[in-house]
């Protein structure tokens, strides 16, 4: 797998196990230590979602609004999805490699739930950055 580097980029889920709707959804990538610490703190909204990567847990103090958190493994498979309320501490997931953060209700939307693969493609940098 590659490794990613701080930017943006698209987090494609596939509904029913691959074979249904195809979401793309806008995505940040943070996997510098400066920008994983950061994650949604101070924000009101997200567009989109965030990448954590590597991370195995997630806390929600000093945020302004809930969020839904999805715990990846190394292969990109949802193993756990929870929304979590401003001023919490999740329980670290023994396998997960990556976490996905959200707007609470959004990944609903999207089809993400345990056992979907997602798939995450970088933007391409631009020459001279």
């Amino acid at each position: 797998m590659a490794r990613w580097r701080d930017g943006h980029g698209k987090l494609t889920v596939r509904g029913e196990a691959g074979g249904g709707t195809l979401v793309r959804v806008p995505l940040e990538i943070a996997t510098s230590y400066r920008a994983r610490t950061k994650g949604l703190l101070g924000r009101d909204s997200l567009d989109g979602a965030l990448l954590l990567s590597p991370a195995g847990s997630v806390h929600t103090f000093r945020m302004r609004m809930p969020i839904d958190v999805a715990y990846l493994d190394r292969r990109l498979t949802v193993i756990a999805v929870r929304t979590m309320p401003p001023g919490r501490l999740g329980l670290p997931r023994l396998r997960a490699r990556h976490v996905i953060e959200a707007e609470a209700g959004a990944m609903e939307g999207w089809g993400l739930r345990v056992g979907v693969r997602v798939e995450v493609e970088r933007e391409q940098e631009r020459e001279g950055e």
